[in-house]
């Protein structure tokens, strides 16, 4: 290849890239709050060492993946799991099996967070709810993809930035995170490790989900300083919202915990309690655009994928294939929604995340790590430079000749 990989990768890319993962963990559905409810909140005071826990683990798991697939030149997630699992390549299929039934997941949480804000804001049912959300969904994913898309990002900034402000104002306003903890501790001490250790590495694992996306966009960390500088930026940013969000739910636990169905976006109910009118409306629009979104974009993925399939090739008009398509994989992501948010995030997250726990943590853990240490051994200009190394400029390209990252096998 024709590149320097010792070169230092300016920290605006490292950055970038760090900012796409905390953008792809910490949006509608971790606005909801219920992921962090689900996994933390109950867990006491070692709530927040347990989030703590789960940002290290996959900080550290996209770390090895992003180099592993930088350094030997891989074009698609097929071949970072065929390198991983080397010599048995073909357990590359484990991934694939975790990643669609999490897609799935992820589409049904999107329908059902939604359907469920449409019942808290307008007081409509929630199966009528998931009926509109998912002909939205379906609609905007055939004739509106793309409009979505480009709008994503924005959608994702703004429930983020009330999110987060829902947090701090709830901590401050409440005055009571101290006490909170003190009790918790006192009461229960460290029985709930072995459990915080376990949330902490199931969160972890259900967020691996997003690995595909995070090699094809790492493709400028070109060397182990690069990939190490970029998941840090993200550890830092997913860790301090996602840690804030426990904070603030722990302080509000007793509220919402005994307002009907207050759980299931426990975000809400403890800003309504704040009583701060026009932030309780911001989070709201914002929640139900940035679901919607995550509905839509994942869905397009899932068409974009199978579309392809012999199965329709008889079909001239690539429009009817994609509604196809995409009418079959929401059909069943409304299915799964029925069963609500809260049995959605704890027990199709939760399965997946200790099914992965085993296909992606546990091996880019320690098979990965290993296997690049062995590389960096052979091949030190991949460590990288922050002295000598020439400086990457901004869109300069770093492999000419290798293929599209990220593209599915």
């Amino acid at each position: 290849m024709n590149k320097d990989v010792s070169a230092k990768v300016p920290f605006a890319i490292a950055f970038s890239v760090g900012s796409v993962l905390f953008s792809a963990h910490a949006g509608g559905g971790f606005a909801t709050g219920n992921q962090a409810n689900t996994y933390y909140v109950s867990l006491g005071w070692l709530g927040p060492f347990s989030a703590v826990l789960a940002m290290l683990l996959l900080a550290i798991t996209m770390r090895e993946a992003m180099f592993m697939y930088n350094s030997r030149g891989l074009s698609s997630y097929k071949e970072l799991f065929q390198t991983l699992y080397h010599p048995f390549d073909g357990l590359y299929v484990m991934f694939e099996i975790f990643f669609y039934i999490m897609v799935l997941m992820a589409v049904a949480a999107a329908i059902s967070g939604a359907a469920s804000a449409l019942r808290e804001y307008f007081a409509i049912n929630y199966y009528l709810g998931i009926v509109i959300v998912g002909a939205i969904v379906l609609a905007l994913t055939i004739f509106g993809a793309r409009l979505v898309r480009m709008a994503t990002t924005y959608m994702g900034i703004a429930i983020l930035a009330t999110a987060v402000t829902i947090y701090l104002i709830g901590i401050v306003k409440n005055g009571g995170i101290g006490a909170v903890l003190s009790a918790d501790f006192k009461s229960s001490g460290f029985s709930g490790l072995p459990q915080a250790i376990l949330n902490g590495f199931t969160y972890a694992a259900f967020q691996c989900v997003t690995l595909p996306t995070m090699v094809a966009c790492g493709t400028p960390l070109i060397n182990k300083k690069a990939c190490d500088s970029s998941m840090w930026v993200s550890f830092v940013m997913n860790t301090v919202a996602l840690v804030l969000s426990v904070l603030m739910l722990l302080c509000w636990k007793p509220f919402y915990t005994s307002v009907a169905g207050g759980s299931v976006i426990p975000t809400l109910t403890s800003c309504r309690e704040m009583g701060i009118g026009w932030l309780t409306v911001m989070y709201g629009i914002c929640l139900l655009l940035c679901l919607i979104s995550t509905g839509v974009t994942t869905t397009f993925g899932f068409v974009a994928r199978f579309e392809k399939l012999p199965l329709f090739r008889g079909i001239s008009s690539s429009t009817v294939r994609s509604a196809i398509v995409a009418a079959f994989i929401i059909a069943l992501s409304m299915g799964i929604s029925l069963a609500g948010l809260t049995n959605i995030i704890k027990y199709g997250y939760g399965y997946c995340g200790y099914y992965a726990i085993a296909v992606v943590i546990i091996p880019f853990m320690t098979a990965g790590i290993y296997k690049n240490r062995k590389f960096l051994e052979a091949n030190p200009e991949y460590r990288g430079s922050s002295i000598s190394g020439r400086f990457l400029r901004i869109g300069e390209k770093i492999a000419p000749e290798r293929a599209e990252p990220g593209k599915a096998e």
